[in-house]
């Protein structure tokens, strides 16, 4: 009897070894998303439970909500996205003046 662990993935097929990776690849993106949702909600809870003490502060709000629509707009819509784009390019440009 030996302490060497055995390479189990050597003695299976391709087809097996593939469909093992691709089980292990999905199972670390449902993860991954589950720390994403997790960081998403204390994100959203710190958004709506912390007043802005300031103008870019306030910005901060709708800024992340035009993220969260902008990511779902479909790529055909340039006319969304180009009203998305300036709207962030104000923010930036009235923070700076702030």
């Amino acid at each position: 009897m030996s302490d060497e662990p055995v390479e189990l993935d050597k003695h299976r097929g391709m087809a097996a070894q593939k469909a093992t990776n691709i089980h292990r690849a999905l199972a670390e993106v449902e993860n991954n998303a589950k720390d994403l949702r997790g960081r998403q909600a204390i994100l959203e809870n710190e958004l709506l439970s912390v007043p802005a003490v300031s103008w870019p502060d306030a910005a901060a709000k709708p800024r992340y909500v035009l993220s969260l629509y902008a990511a779902g707009l479909s790529p055909d819509d340039t006319h969304h996205r180009d009203l998305v784009a300036a709207i962030f390019e104000d923010f930036a440009r009235l923070g700076d003046e702030g």
